[in-house]
């Protein structure tokens, strides 16, 4: 066994996304060392859609050393809801910053001076008195005063420190892609590209708006049209066949975009042109390469383990209707560094972390419950249904999703 020791103040960071990359800037500013491993074996960059900003996303990136200027995204001024026609039925003023997986991972990387491993596959985590260690596949023990586990979703480190903590799935998937602002068709690009829009066809939802297009520029032309579209999905036979591919594998943890079959794709644009207004339906068709996550719930009881803290969607999984998973992480990120300072003991420090940030936690996940009933109850009685068509107005749906609130 290789043991690798470093006398540094040092934290670990497992995880090298959005939120990894969150806590390894704002730690780095503190005056911590910080290693991040990642344990996929290339870069990240491209990878995601489109996010949605908020005031705290934007104050996490300053705090981060990062100049935030009108380059991070796409400002759009409105909301539409169109009908299945494609005429609008509602519009509001609502001005916003939407920007791209690919445009925040660019600028936190390079803002991270610490040493970035990718295809460092993390084995155990453990604290101990003083330090904790991280093992990694190759067998070598690396040290630290503090690790932090940012590795997503499916948290290899959580299922360890919290094995009966799993995934619930909420009863539906989400299609997403991109497409070139130049493919959209004329009319199209007047009706939607500058909004955020919305279509509420019977037990269906899309939304799109802009992002920043490739080499993230958001020029004029050079941009993208991001869209999310909800499809309640059943989980005992829809989900698992949705999850196949040609050759008969079963991908449980998300199937790559590539590996999709061409029947399910037929089936979803088919979908699209049947269920959905045209702008939508032609957003949908000319996207290159769509792909689709089924949505689940996860909260934790608690997000400190001694000299190991949980980050981001490694704690709490929220539904997408809120907006909010980027600018949760960021918001663990932030209260982590401020409780280390107003702490001398990093135990001390982590567990006041973990109390203020499992209450923010668990309600930005109600309230993305709250958002999603009305797809979750498509695959429940016809009395759940009506009755959760009943708060879905056009009116409702552009006021509250993925909206800044105060949690």
């Amino acid at each position: 066994m290789n043991t690798v020791f470093n006398n540094k103040r040092k934290a670990i960071v497992v995880g090298g996304s959005l939120g990894g990359l969150f806590a390894a800037n704002l730690l780095l500013r503190s005056g911590w060392d910080v290693e991040i491993f990642e344990r996929t074996p290339e870069a990240l960059a491209g990878r995601g859609a489109g996010i949605v900003t908020h005031p705290e996303l934007f104050d996490a990136l300053e705090a981060a050393g990062i100049v935030v200027d009108d380059s991070i995204g796409v400002r759009v001024n409105a909301r539409v809801t169109l009908s299945r026609e494609g005429s609008p039925l509602s519009e509001r003023t609502m001005p916003q910053t939407l920007t791209a997986w690919g445009k925040m991972y660019d600028v936190l990387r390079k803002a991270c001076s610490g040493s970035y491993r990718v295809g460092a596959l993390v084995t155990s985590v453990d604290s101990h008195a003083g330090h904790a260690t991280v093992t990694l596949h190759d067998g070598s023990v690396h040290r630290a005063d503090l690790v932090i586990a940012a590795d997503g979703f499916r948290s290899g480190v959580r299922e360890q420190l919290l094995p009966a903590v799993g995934l619930q799935y909420a009863g539906y998937i989400a299609w997403r892609g991109l497409v070139d602002e130049a493919r959209l068709s004329r009319e199209t690009h007047a009706d939607i590209f500058n909004k955020f829009a919305f279509c509420l066809p019977p037990r269906e939802q899309i939304l799109g708006y802009p992002v920043a297009g490739e080499h993230n520029s958001t020029a004029a032309g050079e941009r993208r049209y991001n869209f999310v579209w909800y499809r309640a999905t059943r989980e005992h036979d829809e989900l698992p066949d949705l999850l196949t591919d040609a050759d008969g594998k079963r991908w449980l943890n998300g199937i790559p975009p590539g590996l999709i079959r061409r029947d399910v794709l037929a089936d979803m644009e088919d979908a699209a042109s049947t269920l959905l207004a045209p702008q939508f339906a032609e957003v949908v068709a000319r996207t290159a390469q769509p792909m689709f996550q089924p949505i689940f719930d996860l909260t934790v009881p608690r997000m400190a383990f001694g000299r190991i803290a949980l980050l981001g969607d490694a704690a709490f999984v929220a539904r997408p209707h809120c907006g909010m998973g980027v600018t949760k992480a960021a918001g663990d990120a932030m209260a982590m560094v401020r409780a280390l300072a107003a702490h001398q003991d990093v135990e001390a420090a982590l567990e006041a972390y973990s109390t203020a940030r499992v209450e923010v936690g668990n309600a930005i996940v109600e309230h993305a419950r709250h958002l999603g009933a009305y797809m979750q109850a498509q695959l429940r009685s016809d009395k759940d249904r009506e009755m959760a068509e009943r708060y879905r107005t056009p009116e409702a749906v552009m006021r509250e999703t993925a909206v800044s609130r105060q949690f």
